[in-house]
């Protein structure tokens, strides 16, 4: 009797490992890619840098993959309104999936609209964080004399950061 029970729990425990195993079970469990505060912090102080050495006070806004705001870094003379923004290039990015310049170039019919989503703001300045093809979160600078100068110290930011980010697991 011992016997046939020892055998029932062995084929129990083999059932059990083979199911645990099984990718059936584990379709509703999605692996995520999350940025962590300290990456988001260099990237916002590189583009406060990289603008600064080009003589601009200017706001930079983090957000992570879901829109919601990780790190917020304003200069001395940069205002609430460059900030609000940096946070909607930012929030455009992520509606998007890539940066807000290309979404204003690429739907210029719709750039009215969109821009009447609360907190978006389809403009130049916003830029993707990825890594591995995964998208992090957004970077939106504002505060530059033009979207290009914006878009171009969002990028420096992530320069700042692009080895961390090319090596990351």
């Amino acid at each position: 009797m011992k016997s046939l029970e020892l055998r029932l729990c062995r084929v129990w425990c083999l059932l059990c490992c083979l199911l645990a195993g099984s990718p059936s079970l584990a379709e509703d469990v999605v692996p995520v890619r999350l940025m962590g505060l300290d990456l988001a912090r260099d990237i916002a102080q590189g583009a406060i840098d990289a603008c600064r050495k080009d003589g601009y006070q200017v706001s930079v806004v983090i957000v992570d993959r879901s829109g919601r705001v990780q790190v917020v870094m304003r200069d001395v003379f940069s205002n609430e309104q460059f900030t609000s923004l940096a946070q909607g290039k930012a929030q455009a990015v992520i509606m998007s999936g890539g940066s807000s310049a290309a979404l204003r170039e690429n739907r210029p019919d719709m750039v009215s609209e969109l821009n009447l989503l609360p907190g978006v703001f389809v403009l130049r300045g916003g830029l993707p964080i990825q890594v591995a093809g995964s998208t992090l979160g957004a970077v939106g600078v504002s505060g530059a004399p033009g979207g290009d100068k914006d878009e171009a110290c969002a990028q420096r930011g992530i320069e700042v950061v692009q080895e961390r980010l090319d090596f990351a697991e």
